[in-house]
């Protein structure tokens, strides 16, 4: 149980933070103004354009009974691999396809609901929260880097150490599965039930298909615009540290750690620029003087971290249920090492195997315009991949079962 005195300390450090900040705004109004408006012109030309859709969709989605019909069929798979329901996919895929913070807003709505337990959300949350796709290769890698081979080295570096923390997180406050709950998963009908759970959504729904779009655009637009706000309340506190030189006292100590680790300390502004924002962490460390290796290395950390900015955001939308926030930002930092350990293989040992994706990739346009449609195909990639992987695990299962009872 926490003491009273440090209850008090956290309440009075929290008020001269936010009362400093208020006053560099009002010492430097001018470089606020400019912060802000670059993070609104973020929020208005990427953010909302790409996300919102999504979040519509899942909003109708999971109002249809579609999210639960999916979670009895991909049940076989998420279970055993991860833990979790298999409404799990349904997460991952929408995450995967619409970036930071599309999970979190899902596994909320999945908690809220009852489709989950406090601890399989916490364990939902650790490895479904990734970047797209499109911001890998397109803003880091061709944007910021002017390397669009780096892409798929980035890009499988983050999405293999996502699984491997969801595989870790598995553990989390494992509990043994009844003989009950195994047999139902793997029982006969699955397709039955499926549908049997489909109707159920709908009918314990109830809403007309007309309010369920209304309430689905309204929340929505309510969720991004919370969204929209921290993005640019964070670019205006990123400007402020900049401007009373912030990290120019805290640097020299990342330097020195880095240094530790065998990396160039020349990345420790990366570093700290990428603890609050991962596009300005990313961007630094693309133009910082040190070797490749090590920027990309500690790009991909960035990613995978993702930044006090959309952790903020993702405590924001889970912020009226009981899923906590500590296993979360303990799986981004887990996450972020797996990623920098997997892109020094991929760029090393492996680089050789992976020359024939780097011309590949680096052959295709990333054109902005198809951002959506791009994200739409690969969430519909991955939900196929993971049907088709979850029917392969049924069958087996199956057939294991058939042969143990003769």
């Amino acid at each position: 149980m926490r003491s009273p005195v440090w209850s008090k300390l956290k309440v009075l450090f929290g008020a001269l933070l936010v009362t400093l900040f208020t006053v560099s705004l009002m010492i430097f109004p001018a470089e606020g103004v400019k912060a802000a408006v670059a993070g609104l012109r973020v929020f208005w030309e990427v953010v909302l354009p790409s996300l919102l859709p999504f979040f519509v969709l899942s909003e109708i989605l999971l109002g249809m009974g579609v999210v639960h019909f999916l979670g009895v069929l991909l049940e076989p798979l998420m279970r055993p691999l991860f833990n979790v329901p298999g409404i799990g996919a349904f997460a991952l895929s929408m995450g995967l396809a619409a970036g930071y913070p599309m999970d979190a807003v899902i596994t909320g709505k999945f908690r809220r609901s009852g489709m989950c337990t406090r601890v399989e959300g916490e364990r939902l949350l650790s490895f479904t929260n990734t970047a797209d796709p499109l911001f890998i290769f397109g803003a880091v890698a061709v944007g910021m880097f002017g390397r669009p081979d780096l892409g798929a080295v980035m890009a499988i570096a983050h999405y293999v150490s996502s699984f491997s923390v969801g595989v870790a997180f598995k553990f989390y406050k494992k509990s043994p599965a009844s003989e009950e709950q195994t047999r139902e998963v793997f029982d006969r009908g699955m397709l039955r039930r499926a549908v049997r759970a489909l109707f159920k959504a709908r009918r314990d729904d109830g809403r007309p298909i007309g309010r369920l779009f209304g309430d689905a655009v309204k929340e929505s637009i309510t969720t991004l615009l919370m969204i929209g706000g921290f993005i640019t309340l964070f670019a205006v506190l990123v400007k402020m540290m900049d401007v009373f030189r912030v990290m120019g006292a805290i640097t020299p100590l990342l330097g020195g750690f880095l240094r530790l680790c065998g990396l160039d300390p020349d990345l420790a502004g990366a570093v700290f620029n990428g603890v609050l924002e991962i596009d300005l962490g990313t961007m630094v460390a693309s133009t910082a003087a040190a070797p490749v290796l090590d920027k990309v290395m500690i790009a991909s950390w960035i990613i995978a971290w993702s930044g006090l900015s959309v952790h903020c955001q993702v405590a924001s939308v889970i912020h009226d249920t009981d899923i906590g926030m500590g296993p979360y930002v303990a799986a981004r930092f887990l996450h972020g090492v797996f990623a920098a350990f997997y892109t020094w293989i991929l760029m090393g040992p492996l680089a050789p195997v992976l020359a024939p994706l780097h011309r590949a990739v680096a052959a295709t346009r990333w054109n902005p315009i198809d951002r959506l449609v791009l994200s739409g195909q690969q969430m519909l990639a991955v939900l196929g991949i993971l049907l088709l992987a979850s029917l392969a695990v049924y069958i087996s299962k199956r057939y294991a079962l058939v042969w143990v009872k003769k």
